[in-house]
């Protein structure tokens, strides 16, 4: 059995979730939250409420690998740079805990979960309730943040059955 962490990084809400991953691969829900730092007084705060916050949930929870999206190009660059600013203090929380750092692009994450890397978040939070049999509606962040985590312990679980890097997976163009 190993415990995964997932997180969807934002300069407001910063999503968490982990899962137990057994060894035939089967999921089981642990934990998930979503991080609100808007009543932070300054953007410095905001980063540093995530990296504490996500700290703390590291050291409750014990994780042996973290999955994180990976940013994308967004239409505002201030966005953008925020966002990715969110990531590295998400990034960072985990490394100063030990934890093995994954990322993943958006599209993999919805092509694992659903079926299709062009599916919108309403398919996500159900697929993720359904894959962990989870009752009632789910917060899109803490949803996303479950997605990313199942995510790995599918890629994992690839992995040891196909015996080739992660990195060697995409065909070369």
């Amino acid at each position: 059995m190993s415990r995964v962490i997932g997180i969807d990084p934002g300069s407001q809400r910063t999503g968490v979730g982990i899962i137990d991953v057994a060894s035939d691969g089967s999921l089981r829900h642990v934990y998930h939250a979503a991080i609100n730092v808007t009543a932070e007084a300054s953007f410095p705060l905001r980063l540093k409420r995530i990296f504490d916050e996500l700290c703390a949930i590291m050291m409750a929870y014990t994780p042996e690998a973290c999955a994180v999206e990976r940013v994308f190009m967004a239409r505002n660059p201030d966005s953008a740079l925020k966002l990715g600013q969110a990531r590295g203090a998400a990034i960072c929380a985990a490394v100063s805990k030990g934890v093995s750092m994954h990322e993943y692009a958006a599209t993999e994450v919805k092509q694992s979960v659903v079926g299709s890397g062009r599916a919108d978040k309403t398919q996500v939070q159900h697929m993720v309730g359904a894959l962990l049999q989870l009752t009632g509606p789910l917060q899109a962040d803490a949803a996303d943040a479950l997605a990313i985590a199942i995510t790995h312990a599918h890629a994992g679980s690839s992995l040891l059955r196909v015996g080739i890097p992660r990195t060697a997976w995409r065909r070369r163009r």
